[in-house]
């Protein structure tokens, strides 16, 4: 009895259950994150003007990275010490949208290798959230994570609506042949997940894109040169792009890996309570924070755009129950070889924008909508309606008229001026610490009177 368990089912956390049942359920947590691990990357290159054999590796280092990371999350390094990183639970990593809006605009203003170098600083900022869980998870309750994440959902519509046009820039933009792909694209995608079931319905975007894909190429809208060019096997390179340090612009992504830190422990009570019918434990979030952190600062060094836990995975998780880590972990490896292939990554780049624009767009509603499910999650008094509001208003309003900002220093402009969330947060934060909290009333019942 006291050897290493070796058979599993898929409902049990360790053990090794048959390939054969592995293998479907690893595909399906594959279909629902590939698109979303590699559309981050292509974005970036289009803000930060990289194009070509870079933009390849940022794709395949976003592959790579984000399969490395789910094996540590899976099977943590230094468990028998106490100290370890990862967190053993069953959960996949890709790169995130929640940084998108930020990374636009320090590309905007410098560079790639300005985002991979607050990364860096950011996977320290995240490794400190991961020490000190307990005295600063406080700051970030529902109210103010959910605002976070539906101003980043409000942010991302114009990238979106922009990309259904053709993309900013490109010869076509605006033209009717991109914004019938567009919408031809996005109602697939709708139809899908309103009548799909299965496979159909989880896979949604994945298949409204490789429709909306063929339709575009029958319409002389793809090109392969891209692919032709690409090698057949090649591995991340490290520095390819030397990281460059910019105060500013540590500071915006800095302050947003702080607040995904805090926000990734939903993601891990989720699937433990969901999955394994428990709360995680304090070691466990602090392995997960920390791996979380040290897996950034690595893959910023190989091209790696910032990762996060992937929602729509713990979502299988807890209605499929399979939470076997080796399952999960045949999925990393499935995203780990498809990343080693440049051709793969190269035909990646190869979709047009209109088409990304309608499948994605679907997805940035649905960020602003869990961060207004988050919201509801607390009473919507005055007090925690004016946060959101004022947080959100100011936020956004703020990024949509930079320019009223042109007498500040650049850094001011980089920081608050260009993303909304930076300001969303810090008013957030800021008016909940500040405002005082409604008392609740409670209702005396008078005694009967005693005659």
């Amino acid at each position: 009895m006291g050897n290493t368990k070796t058979k599993a089912s898929l409902f049990e956390l360790d053990g090794i259950p048959a390939f054969g049942q592995a293998l479907p359920l690893a595909l399906q947590h594959v279909v629902a994150m590939i698109v979303g691990c590699v559309t981050p990357a292509i974005m970036i290159s289009s803000a930060a003007g990289v194009s070509g054999a870079d933009k390849v590796i940022l794709i395949q280092a976003s592959l790579v990275i984000s399969a490395l990371s789910t094996l540590l999350q899976l099977f943590p390094l230094g468990k028998k010490n106490g100290f370890h990183l990862g967190s053993g639970l069953p959960v996949i990593i890709g790169v995130s949208f929640a940084y998108v809006p930020s990374m636009q605009a320090i590309a905007e203003g410098y560079d790639i290798n300005t985002i991979l170098g607050a990364q860096i600083i950011g996977g320290i900022v995240a490794a400190l959230v991961g020490i000190f869980i307990k005295k600063i998870r406080k700051f970030f309750p529902p109210l103010i994570a959910g605002t976070v994440v539906f101003t980043i959902g409000l942010s991302l519509y114009p990238t979106a609506i922009n990309y259904m046009a053709g993309g900013v820039g490109s010869p076509d933009y605006g033209s009717m042949k991109n914004w019938l792909l567009a919408i031809f694209t996005l109602a697939v995608v709708t139809a899908l997940n309103h009548f799909g079931k299965g496979i159909f319905k989880l896979a949604s975007i994945l298949i409204g894109m490789a429709v909306g894909y063929v339709a575009a190429f029958f319409m002389g809208m793809v090109n392969f040169n891209s692919v032709a060019e690409a090698g057949i096997i090649q591995l991340p390179k490290l520095f390819h792009f030397p990281v460059r340090f910019e105060i500013s612009a540590c500071f915006a992504i800095g302050l947003l890996f702080a607040i995904n830190a805090v926000q990734a422990i939903g993601d891990f009570s989720a699937t433990t309570s969901g999955g394994l019918g428990r709360e995680p434990k304090t070691e466990e979030l602090q392995g997960a924070i920390l791996g979380y952190g040290f897996t950034n600062i690595i893959g910023a060094c190989f091209g790696c755009l910032p990762t996060a836990t992937y929602s729509q995975n713990v979502g299988i998780v807890t209605t499929t129950k399979v939470v076997n880590r080796c399952t999960l972990g045949l999925a990393a490896v499935i995203i780990l070889v498809a990343g080693l292939f440049p051709k793969f990554s190269a035909l990646l780049t190869t979709i047009p924008y209109a088409v990304l624009g309608g499948a994605t767009v679907s997805v940035f509603a649905s960020i602003a909508m869990t961060g207004m499910k988050l919201v509801i999650t607390e009473e919507m008094n005055y007090r925690n309606t004016s946060i959101v509001g004022l947080a959100a208003a100011l936020g956004m309003g703020v990024s949509q008229a930079s320019a009223s900002l042109a007498s500040f220093p650049a850094w001011v402009t980089t920081i608050f001026g260009k993303s909304p969330v930076v300001i969303a947060t810090l008013v957030a934060i800021l008016l909940n610490v500040t405002l005082p909290k409604e008392k609740v009333k409670i209702e005396v019942q008078e005694p009967n009177d005693v005659y």
